[in-house]
């Protein structure tokens, strides 16, 4: 369903377990960071709200968004992590840098989460101008955040930890 018609931060809050005993990758994106850090503390509000705790949620940043899929393969690498949710914004503009970037910060998320035994969440908008970005970032339209955070919930709990 397209996000005009469906509020990102609209969830059932009963149909989400409990976070207490989960542990979070977070990477989000310097670029476009007065979008990316509302992206980030729906993220972090709503994994706490679920019980995650502060110890349990470890953020890294990375410069923009084509970095994201190395951000978090470092993660799974790296730490004992449930799940990574990565947090990023692309504006298109006048060039086709905007897809090239989508595709390959998509294709290498969906990589990950294809090699990897746990899930990589992703948190990427792209939107045509920054007033859509504003509007996904806790706007009128909610916050993608709230929406990784409940996804990567899930898909912990998916088989069970």
């Amino acid at each position: 369903m397209a996000t005009a018609f469906h509020n990102l931060s609209d969830y059932d809050p009963t149909t989400v377990p409990n976070a207490s005993n989960m542990k979070f990758g977070i990477v989000v994106s310097e670029w476009n960071e007065n979008i990316t850090g509302g992206l980030l503390e729906g993220a972090i509000e709503t994994l706490k709200k679920h019980g995650a705790k502060d110890e349990n949620i470890i953020t890294k940043l990375v410069p923009g968004s084509f970095e994201l899929t190395f951000g978090a393969s470092q993660f799974l690498k790296n730490t004992d992590v449930d799940a990574v949710i990565i947090l990023g914004c692309v504006i298109k503009g006048e060039t086709p840098h905007f897809d090239y970037v989508c595709a390959g910060v998509t294709q290498g998320i969906t990589d990950l989460n294809r090699t990897s035994n746990k899930p990589v969440i992703y948190g990427l908008l792209t939107t045509n101008n920054m007033q859509q970005a504003i509007d996904r970032s806790g706007g009128k339209l909610g916050n993608k955040g709230d929406e990784c955070a409940i996804t990567a919930i899930k898909m912990i709990n998916f088989f069970g930890v």
